[in-house]
């Protein structure tokens, strides 16, 4: 189903595809937003479920996503569609440079889409050797094997037990630094996965050694947990009362955040330092967790870890938490 190098055959298999969109569409009318679009899986879907007035506005910081969206044989032609070259945390700016300010509905899916993970050239696997990059968007900022030409150990050690959950992390560490110091730093994939599989002492079943490295660096290198944090905070703010929020997504630190974010916001608060005084309104009610199906499964092995967080915006007003 995949392709390393032809880059017009590469495939791209949408997780949770009807899932996500019967969740996140209350009003065919409505304004939507496909923070992550990637190769417009879901995208696409929500465009034949909008009525002619609905709107959909995409964003992407990967440059070949947007490029996809807008040119050659899979861009998207609809007066109702746009697209924008942004983070998604930056959702709230790129809306309000279009005259928009509420919407019905706000999507996340924050997995690598497969045209990147089979790239050789953009350095996400260790199953092609490539150039060690792993940025989402190629025109900014410190690739991985930048970071790991000027980090200290302690540095990669924390980078690499911090967001891989690595337990080996500080023996990588060493491992790097000292091929560095030996003039020997490395600027390939295929030369992290050999020098992660020497210093990984034991392996899991069914894991490629690197796994845990490479997902660690690649989270480091594009900020995702810190722009996931900010993506959630301005969505809250864009939907308006009974619009939905839905985030698909893959890791547990991911999915972590996305759980205590929506029920941080489910909770009533009260200011113990003014006992009369109203509590905070609840702003989001959660509504589902959902996981791919035994079909679903089948059909598409790298969809096994994910799960889909649903909630709503409540109709009561935002008051002082908003």
């Amino acid at each position: 189903m995949h392709s390393a190098t032809d880059k017009g055959a590469w495939q791209h298999t949408t997780v949770l595809l009807v899932e996500a969109v019967d969740a996140l569409l209350t009003d065919p009318d409505g304004i939507y937003v496909d923070a992550t679009y990637g190769r417009g899986g879901h995208s696409r879907r929500l465009l034949e479920r909008l009525s002619s007035a609905g709107r959909l506005i995409a964003l992407d910081r990967d440059p070949d996503a947007v490029a996809a969206a807008t040119a050659g044989e899979a861009r998207v032609e609809d007066p109702r569609f746009s697209i924008r070259h942004a983070r998604f945390a930056r959702v709230a700016e790129e809306l309000a440079a279009l005259g928009v300010d509420q919407v019905d509905g706000v999507l996340f899916d924050l997995g690598v889409s497969s045209p990147q993970i089979d790239d050789p050239a953009r350095g996400f696997s260790f199953r092609f050797d490539g150039p060690l990059d792993m940025r989402m968007d190629t025109t900014r900022g410190e690739s991985a094997a930048d970071f790991l030409s000027r980090a200290d150990e302690r540095q990669i050690a924390e980078v690499i037990r911090d967001y891989g959950e690595e337990r080996f992390a500080v023996s990588i560490a060493k491992a790097l630094v000292a091929r560095r110091e030996g003039g020997l730093a490395v600027r390939t994939t295929g030369e992290l996965s050999q020098v992660v599989a020497r210093a990984v002492k034991t392996r899991e079943p069914g894991q490629d050694p690197a796994t845990r490295t490479f997902q660690a660096l690649r989270i480091f290198v594009n900020a995702e947990l810190e722009e996931l944090e900010q993506g959630l905070n301005a969505a809250l703010a864009l939907l308006r009362p009974g619009g939905r929020l839905v985030v698909i997504s893959f890791h547990s630190l991911e999915d972590r955040i996305v759980k205590t974010f929506i029920a941080r916001h489910s909770k009533t608060v009260f200011d113990r330092r003014a006992p009369f005084a109203q509590p905070a309104p609840v702003a989001l009610h959660a509504i589902a967790r959902v996981k791919p199906g035994a079909a679903e499964l089948r059909a598409n092995p790298r969809s096994r870890s994910a799960i889909m967080r649903v909630a709503e915006r409540s109709s009561e007003p935002m008051g002082a938490r908003a």
